[in-house]
């Protein structure tokens, strides 16, 4: 009988920055160079931080609203962030912006954004055979966290607490992201931009998968503003896109190839 493929070492943390926990989960490499990469990480999410927090005064990106920086006087990754967030108003129409009241916000894509360049480059350690990250509840998953054996992420129930709604298998993939967005967790904190108040839906809550985060969180933003009838249907229509709707009256709409995502 073949003997089981032993399990690589796994390196596990938690991090509160941007006011959430981002959690890490490695496997496999050399752990002195695992760690190394790990504290690059972490130092890379406070420096995000730094960079595009909304509540101070002081960030790059507060002094860019109010006129005080250019683009190109900001750090490299403002120019980045703001290029994937205009792309992000562009795919949903409009459903997802960067801004807020016409003034400068790209707190809804930083933190997918940060989590998932966190992720790849704890996988690119050498050795390194699997990553998860999660940050705040969204999940960038890269390889595998044994041989034969997938990345699982459970979906929480908004309706049930303590409940899953379901569980999503990264096997046959390298990479795959779980995004959620939805009332239950922080209650009606989403902005339809189109009114610029609280976005006033039939979701509570809609989960999508992709293969990475960035567009994974931005994505169930959207939907979410959209409404169960008008999500799904965008959603249907983006390509490697996944999803999970769950509305107040408990009904659960789902993209047709959800179901080869879950196990």
């Amino acid at each position: 009988m073949a003997e089981r493929a032993e399990a690589p070492a796994a390196v596990r943390h938690a991090e509160e920055v941007m006011g959430t926990v981002f959690s890490f989960d490695v496997r496999g490499g050399e752990p002195g160079a695992v760690q190394a990469a790990l504290e690059e990480a972490v130092a890379g999410l406070h420096r995000v931080d730094e960079v595009f927090s909304t509540y101070r005064d002081e960030s790059q990106v507060s002094r860019l609203a109010r006129g005080e920086l250019s683009v190109e006087e900001c750090d490299p990754e403002v120019a980045e962030v703001l290029r994937l967030g205009a792309e992000a108003e562009r795919v949903s129409d409009g459903w997802f912006s960067i801004r807020y009241e016409g003034r400068l916000d790209p707190t809804g894509i930083v933190k997918g954004w940060a989590a998932e360049r966190a992720a790849r480059r704890l996988a690119a350690t050498a050795g390194v055979t699997g990553v998860s990250m999660n940050g705040g509840g969204d999940v960038q998953l890269l390889g595998a966290p044994e041989p034969h054996r997938p990345w699982r992420v459970g979906v929480a129930d908004p309706l049930r607490p303590g409940g899953l709604a379901a569980v999503v298998s990264a096997a046959g993939t390298d990479e795959l992201a779980v995004a959620t967005s939805g009332t239950a967790e922080r209650g009606a904190h989403i902005v339809d931009p189109r009114t610029g108040r609280s976005a006033v839906t039939d979701l509570v809550a809609v989960t999508v998968v992709a293969p990475k985060l960035t567009w994974a969180d931005c994505w169930a933003t959207a939907a979410f503003a959209m409404g169960s009838r008008d999500g799904l249907r965008w959603l249907e229509s983006l390509p490697g896109v996944e999803a999970l709707l769950i509305t107040a009256g408990d009904e659960v709409r789902c993209t047709g190839g959800l179901a080869a995502r879950l196990g």
